[in-house]
């Protein structure tokens, strides 16, 4: 969260730019501490002594976080610090409050303080000098610089590290007698670390630095002064011309290693290998030929050959040695015997790499022993674990867990086969290293010990077949009882569904379904969406008994009881016949609407001045008649079967509805007095 500008950020004094970031997360104060003593610790003290100028940037942050940072920087920073500049967001904290705590720290601060907007720290700092975070125009790669840094502490750090081990190494080299010398050369032999691949890294390092100080425009970035004194390039150039010197006294001190031995001890320790590798080894591996029956054989034998391996390699270290020094003495070209150095040599790799060969071989077959009987025991494991599964009885719980038991059930059969087909191929590759067994075999007929483990592991292969076989056929058949067992609890799932569907229905019908329009043609429209939705209905009851009735023949291919067909279907029944009840009144209800609207808009509609289509008065009693018993039927409950009501609607909607009616009633009532009145005038005209 804490970074020093490395591109070459300076206040208007020339001194260094520190910003210090702060987020909404919580600011450890410590740790806030420890990077800017890092920090600090980086620049030279020509750098420190123009001084800092450091940006707290607060806009994400909280007051009193920003507070203790400015405080802190009190202890941490030198006294050079000049300007602390604290960037407040937008919505800035209470200004009361912030300036009192600046002004009263002021003196004990040492620095000054001022609160800025991001907009307008050019005020005080060269936007030249700034990063666009800003407003500036300074470029700066944080990442570059981190990474730029940590390689150079890294080389600093490995180079000084290994220039003390390479001075140790050559020091003790030039002191002392001769055997002290080798002493000290073979006990530092090697390095901590490679030194051409520090002197490598240091190279790249200031070949970065010094491309970046006279071609830094091609990587977009201008080199600045501040580039030496960050990354100390004069350091890094010291280390390398310290390393090359050391390191070259390390090679010489290296290629100057005399001849430990002498000719004659070498010719006896040659015989020593060779009469024991040929004698006691041989007869060794001429007695071991089985592989075991098991894991536990198996392993027993590995710990048997190990130990003859145990035996083997202190001998075979003392070959490696003699020929380091037979080769040496070869390359040297100051022996008189030469002829005879080459025959012991040669004598001595051919008896041990043909011992190494035969050990190997042993090793090899005995791995891959092992390995069969571990896939024959896991695969062994394995069925006994499917057959217990399968010897279980199925256990209805619901459609969830019976696809799950199904699809362990899968998994473990898949998981048998890639066994046994591992088996396989284990068991061939152990046969065909079986096969090639004779060629070490020195004169020994080991045609009956061969016969034995091919028995034993065909034997192994054909019964892990034979079981897999039995387990497959059981799974068949429980894969078909459990498949039906899904598709009866689905059934069973999807018949409560559709009882809960017909419910919302019904809910949607007695609560929403409650206008009787305006006028007839909209009623209309309401009558004709009421018939398609009393469709939906049918379908959703239909469907959820063909799924009771499928529920019922799936029982039977089970032999088993539903557990929940017997309740949904009552279930489904009455809160159909709910439904039915209920349709019915919004039918007979709409019907009634249609006719009062149409006969009501007939009357309304007809011109004054035609009389003689009101001259029998029946029509207004008619309407009036429909209208009172619309009225009536908005007040009377739904009555079920058995015996329990339900309202459409809330009262409050019955209510609106029923004020619409009596509205159009008066307007025919309206009506009806304005046509007698002509009736009444005409005796007295």
């Amino acid at each position: 969260l804490f970074f020093l500008s490395e591109t070459g950020g300076k206040d208007r004094r020339s001194g260094l730019i520190l910003t210090i970031p702060l987020c909404l997360e919580q600011t450890s104060m410590d740790e806030l501490s420890v990077t800017l003593d890092y920090l600090l610790s980086i620049p030279s003290e020509k750098c420190k002594a123009r001084g800092f100028t450091v940006i707290v940037d607060g806009r994400k942050s909280q007051w009193n976080v920003v507070k203790t940072v400015v405080l802190m920087l009190q202890n941490v920073v030198p006294a050079e610090v000049s300007l602390v500049c604290v960037v407040k967001p937008d919505e800035f904290w209470d200004k009361k409050v912030t300036h009192f705590c600046f002004w009263k720290e002021k003196d004990r601060l040492g620095f000054e303080v001022i609160l800025v907007s991001a907009n307008k720290l050019t005020r005080y700092i060269e936007p030249c000098q700034l990063t666009e975070d800003f407003g500036g125009t300074l470029t700066y790669d944080h990442m570059d610089w981190l990474n730029k840094r940590l390689v150079f502490e890294k080389f600093t750090k490995e180079s000084t590290s290994l220039l003390d081990e390479l001075a140790l190494i050559n020091n003790g080299s030039d002191k002392g007698t001769q055997q002290d010398r080798e002493r000290s050369i073979d006990l530092n032999f090697l390095p901590s670390v490679d030194p051409e691949t520090v002197l490598q890294t240091g190279h790249e390092l200031l070949s970065e630095l010094q491309q970046r100080r006279f071609n830094g425009s091609d990587g977009g970035v201008s080199w600045s002064p501040m580039d030496d004194e960050l990354l100390a390039q004069p350091q890094v150039m010291k280390l390398l011309d310290s390393l090359r010197e050391q390191y070259t006294r390390y090679q010489e001190v290296c290629r100057q290693r005399s001849k430990r031995t002498q000719l004659e001890e070498i010719q006896q320790k040659v015989m020593q290998v060779v009469n024991w590798l040929e004698g006691p080894g041989s007869e060794q591996l001429r007695t071991q030929w089985g592989i075991g029956d098991s894991i536990r054989a198996s392993q027993a034998l590995q710990q048997k050959h190990e130990e003859i391996e145990s035996q083997h390699s202190e001998w075979f270290a003392v070959y490696v040695e003699l020929n380091q020094q037979i080769a040496a003495l070869l390359n040297a070209g100051d022996e008189e015997d030469l002829v005879e150095l080459k025959a012991l040599q040669q004598q001595l790799s051919d008896v041990c790499y043909r011992q190494a060969s035969q050990l190997e071989f042993r090793q090899n077959l005995l791995q891959a022993a092992l390995e069969f009987h571990s896939v024959a025991q896991d695969l062994s494991q394995q069925l006994d674990g499917l057959l217990g599964m399968l010897c279980v009885d199925v256990a209805p719980a619901d459609g969830a867990s019976i696809q799950q038991t199904l699809k362990l059930l899968e998994e473990k059969l898949k998981s048998v086969d890639l066994g046994l087909q591992g088996l396989r191929e284990k068991g061939q590759s152990l046969l065909d290293q079986i096969s090639n067994q004779a060629s070490w075999a020195y004169g020994k007929d080991v045609t009956i010990e061969n016969k034995e483990n091919v028995d034993h592991i065909q034997g192994v292969m054909e019964d892990m077949q034979l079981r897999k076989q039995r387990c497959e056929d059981m799974v068949d058949v429980r894969r078909l009882k459990m498949l039906q067992m899904v598709q009866l609890f689905k059934c069973e799932e999807d018949a409560a569904q559709a009882v809960e569907w017909l419910s919302e229905l019904l809910d949607a019908l007695l609560k929403t379904h409650i206008r009787l329009g305006d006028d007839a043609q909209e009623t209309k429209v309401l009558l004709e969406k009421h018939r398609k939705f009393v469709d939906v209905a049918q379908s959703t009851y239909d469907y959820g008994r063909q799924l009771l009735q499928a529920t019922v023949v799936l029982c039977q291919s089970l032999r088993c009881t539903s557990r929940s067909s017997g309740d949904t279907l009552p279930r489904l029944n009455r809160v159909w016949k709910q439904f039915t009840v209920t349709s019915e009144e919004r039918v007979h209800r709409l019907e009634t609407a249609v006719a009062f609207h149409s006969t009501a808009e007939k009357i309304l509609q007809e011109c004054p001045e035609q009389p003689e289509a009101f001259n029998e008065m029946d029509q207004f009693d008619e309407i009036e008649a429909v209208g009172k018993s619309l009225l009536d039927r908005l007040t009377v409950p739904v009555v079920y079967p058995d015996g329990s009501e339900q309202y459409f609607g809330s009262p409050g909607d019955m209510a609106s509805a029923a004020e619409h009616i009596r509205e159009k009633m008066k307007l025919v009532s309206l009506k009806k007095q304005q046509l007698r009145q002509p009736e009444a005038t005409t005796p007295e005209s």
